[in-house]
């Protein structure tokens, strides 16, 4: 089990989180037309998985945003916005602050095993049940070739090493 922390609190979480050189694992999550999305459908592009817990607090938001602007510049890439809010809420916070270059992807669904697959999801904590902050970056042929698994829930992932990571 991997570990992050809230607040300071250690918080555990579900499965290993994912490594770099590894295959990226499978997964089905849920697009705002409630469709599903899956690892294939971004085959042959990179794609930035940025997960967090909701899109309803400040430092998710930010990271939103920022790897909004920082989409639009990056090539043959796909931003994928990764949490547990229902796609109804993701697409209002996407139309109402302009997000046009990130994919909000829902994993609400108790079918759905994104986060133990990718090791990101709280057992613990008063965000048990959510999605830990982290960035994961999958190369064209479907291997993982950056992580970051947040340590602290309440700081902003590095945007520049997962940029650095597709250029």
């Amino acid at each position: 089990m991997s570990k992050t922390a809230f607040k300071g609190n250690p918080v555990t979480l579900a499965g290993k989180f994912v490594e770099k050189g590894a295959a990226a694992p499978a997964f089905s999550l849920v697009k705002g037309d409630l469709g599903n999305f899956t690892l294939e459908d971004i085959k042959g592009k990179y794609a930035l998985l940025n997960i967090f817990p909701s899109m309803d607090t400040g430092v998710c938001a930010t990271s939103v945003r920022k790897f909004n602007k920082l989409a639009a510049e990056m090539p043959n890439t796909v931003v994928l916005a990764i949490s547990k809010d229902l796609p109804f809420a993701q697409g209002r916070f996407c139309t109402t602050e302009g997000i046009e270059n990130v994919i909000p992807l829902s994993d609400y669904r108790y079918t759905s095993d994104f986060g133990e697959k990718y090791g990101v999801l709280m057992t613990d904590g008063p965000l048990c049940g959510l999605l830990a902050r982290a960035v994961v970056v999958i190369s064209p042929e479907g291997q993982i070739v950056y992580t970051q698994l947040v340590p602290e829930i309440t700081e902003e992932p590095d945007y520049e090493a997962a940029l650095a990571a597709i250029k």
